[in-house]
């Protein structure tokens, strides 16, 4: 780019520097010219006046004197002179030169010569005669093809010609020749050498005047030019410069870009080399800055990564600091490369994000996880150091991100590992190797089977069943859980319009980067009708963290999903920090307990108050609440002394095939059942010492019962659910 513009602007140099000689040649020409043209018709008009004395005094007189002699008197010869010229030629100059000193001829007259007639320059012994004059033997003149031009036009001409001495490098000398042409061929011929200094001073002043209008005319073209030409050179560097600039630093920031980043790193990696030094490279990524963008606006975003910027530039001022992607930032540390100075670094970093940034009048708050490693040896390459920096990035976002991490060697085995499931999992959607399984969901107060929840598995050829915590974050991070989930949604859809009871419905777990997608709800639309599933059988689960990011959006198209008739769960409650601000934002149908706090039901007081609040909250929302993992009797007894709806876990069925489901299902009712009636019969004993009844009564109002071993729930003292629970009368 730099060659091709020095190169272009060269020849514009060498043109407008050609184009300017050219200008100044032919003004310079032009000034010749004239002069020429103006002194020509200043001496004709001058020397014509002389013209008819000349003429007059021409006339040979042997001519005159013979003229009636018979035209056979051919061999009569004029008398010469003893210098070998006639009478008349001697008498002709007499005359001539007297008519100059006298006054009568015009002044700066000098010389002259006189040429013979054509009858007088017949064969004959007087053609030697007209022997040229001294003074035209003389070097007078600049241009040698003077007076040679002068003795053409004295045979040629018709009419008293001027002709100037000038060169062809437009020199004028002092004198000039006056043709006075022989009129016929009898008559002779006169070039009279004269002086140009009179009529050359006379015509100065004019000559000036229109050599200096010419000139200023010039200058100003010349100066236009120059102008058009600076400003156009001007404009094409400032365009140089700004595409410089744009090809090796980010617009928005003003940062240098990857190309710059990775050429300084390469050379630094050089210079390590030979110095025997260490190099270090933090990879900065912006974390959820998509929820930034969607929820406030691109506009917001690129103000947030200008502060992002800044502050990076003020905690590693002094290293390179560079924006290698959308939100990814990268520092490159030479100074400061040993691991603790690094660290600490990586630190300050992080604390740097505590103040939020106000846009606007919005507080955002920064978090930011970084990457560190480190190249120890000559062997690192750029590529490789990036890599390895990325590494330890993925890993500081899986730790829950606002942190930072060190690359490690078992990074690498990670990297190779979630490689070889992105890998597995596009063959495993080609192939058809992913299945469903469900587990059951029963209710508490009959002991019915209400529905399953459809878990996906992934029959691998190698490993056998994959559970969906082993590839679903990957799948997640690769974009491959749009596809997958839409596979899960069709085909949970197919498989449970074709169940023998059309009262069991069937829950489906979706990710939010599903709703990222867009169009959920004409997914879910056209699964409904390709499978022909009645809509009330459906039920869609969500997480916390999908309503976390752009709110209103999920909120509009959950309200579509629920006007075709489909149940909307919130999953994992209690997990996130705003539970409650999102059930105020929409009517969910459906709350599920976290399996976190059901493992701890009854062996801690918070925890059973944490459930207590859930299913307190459940009855005043009018929300059916289902309690996930359950895996013993007790931990069933007090979810139903609690008052809550459905339940499932490994105690009623783990994910299987509804086949084997649905053959024990009769045992699992008539289980429920009878640990119901016992719990009844227990809690109507005056000795009991639970305490029956819950806070909530399940849906069909039945007390719960005694488990089937005989043993007794026990309530931690101060427990939630045992100061909530009340003798029935039932």
């Amino acid at each position: 780019m730099a060659t091709s513009f020095v190169r272009s602007n060269t020849a514009i140099f060498f043109i407008s520097m050609s184009l300017v000689l050219l200008l100044a040649a032919g003004v310079y020409a032009s000034n010749r010219l004239l002069t020429h043209w103006l002194l020509v018709k200043g001496l004709e008009q001058t020397y014509t006046a002389w013209a008819d004395t000349v003429y007059d005094t021409l006339q040979p007189r042997e001519v005159k004197d013979t003229a009636v002699l018979p035209q056979t008197l051919d061999g009569l010869r004029m008398t010469l002179t003893s210098d070998g010229r006639s009478n008349a030629y001697h008498e002709q100059v007499v005359t001539l030169q007297n008519s100059v000193e006298s006054g009568g001829a015009a002044p700066g007259v000098l010389h002259f010569s006189i040429l013979p007639s054509a009858m007088e320059t017949r064969d004959g012994p007087q053609s030697a005669a007209w022997a040229a004059p001294e003074w035209e033997e003389k070097n007078l003149f600049l241009a040698p093809q003077t007076m040679a031009d002068a003795k053409v036009a004295a045979l040629s001409s018709p009419r008293v010609l001027a002709i100037p001495d000038m060169n062809a490098a437009g020199q004028f000398g002092k004198n000039a020749l006056i043709v006075y042409p022989a009129k016929d061929a009898n008559s002779r011929s006169l070039i009279a050498l004269v002086s140009t200094a009179t009529i050359m001073k006379s015509l100065s002043p004019l000559l000036f005047s229109v050599s200096a209008a010419i000139g200023g005319l010039c200058l100003i073209s010349f100066l236009f030019a120059g102008i058009l030409l600076w400003m156009r050179f001007r404009e094409q560097l400032q365009t140089s410069k700004n595409i410089q600039y744009l090809a090796h630093h980010d617009t928005l920031t003003g940062l240098p870009n990857r190309a710059v980043f990775n050429a300084r790193l390469s050379e630094a990696l050089r210079f390590a080399q030979a110095k025997a030094s260490n190099i270090g490279v933090m990879i900065i990524d912006v974390d959820k800055f998509k929820e930034i963008n969607d929820t406030h606006g691109h506009g917001i975003g690129d103000v947030f990564l200008q502060i992002i910027a800044d502050r990076l530039k003020s905690v590693f001022s002094g290293h390179l600091v560079a924006r290698l992607s959308g939100d990814e930032f990268a520092v490159m540390l030479t100074s400061v490369s040993d691991t603790g100075r690094m660290t600490r670094l990586a630190a300050d970093m992080i604390s740097a994000t505590d103040p939020p940034c106000n846009i606007d009048g919005r507080e955002i708050k920064i978090s930011l996880s970084i990457g560190l490693a480190r190249a120890t040896d000559g062997s690192w390459r750029s590529s490789r150091l990036l890599h390895c920096a990325d590494l330890a990035l993925y890993r500081a976002k899986h730790e829950g991100r606002s942190t930072f991490c060190w690359y490690t060697p078992d990074l690498d085995a990670e990297a190779q590992k979630r490689k070889e499931i992105e890998h597995g999992l596009v063959k495993a959607l080609k192939f058809d190797q992913l299945k469903l399984k469900y587990q059951p969901q029963y209710a508490l107060g009959d002991g019915s089977l209400k529905g399953y929840e459809a878990l996906i598995r992934w029959e691998h050829p190698t490993k056998g069943m994959m559970r969906p915590d082993s590839f679903i974050p990957i799948a997640e991070d690769t974009g491959l859980i749009e596809e997958i989930g839409n596979w899960v949604l069709e085909q949970a859809c197919r498989e449970a319009a074709r169940w023998s009871d059309s009262n069991r419905r069937v829950a489906i777990n979706m990710s939010p980067a599903q709703f990222a997608a867009g169009d959920i709800q004409k997914r879910v639309a056209r699964a409904l009708q390709t499978s022909g599933l009645a809509p009330q059988r459906l039920e869609i689960e969500i997480t916390e963290s999908l309503l976390i990011s752009n709110t209103d959006a999920v909120v509009h198209t959950l309200r579509q999903i629920r006007d075709m008739g489909v149940s909307i769960a919130m999953d994992d409650f209690g997990t996130g920090y705003s539970s409650l601000s999102y059930l105020s934002l929409f009517p969910f149908d459906k709350i599920k307990i976290d399996k976190a706090f059901i493992q701890n039901l009854g062996k801690d007081a918070s925890t059973d108050a944490i459930v207590t609040s859930i299913v307190g909250l459940g009855r005043s929302l009018n929300v059916t609440i289902t309690a996930e993992g359950v895996e013993t009797e007790d931990q069933a007894i007090l979810l139903r002394a609690a008052g809550c709806d459905l339940i499932q876990g490994y105690l009623y069925g783990k994910p299987d095939d509804i086949q084997v489901h649905e053959a024990v299902q009769a045992d699992m009712t008539e289980k429920i059942r009878s640990a119901r009636t016992s719990w009844v019969k227990q809690s109507a004993s005056p000795q009991s010492e639970l305490p029956i009844c819950s806070a909530r009564e399940p849906q069909d109002d039945v007390e719960p019962a005694k488990p089937d071993n005989g043993s007794s729930a026990k309530f931690p003292a101060g427990s939630p659910l045992k100061a909530a629970v009340a003798v029935s009368g039932s």
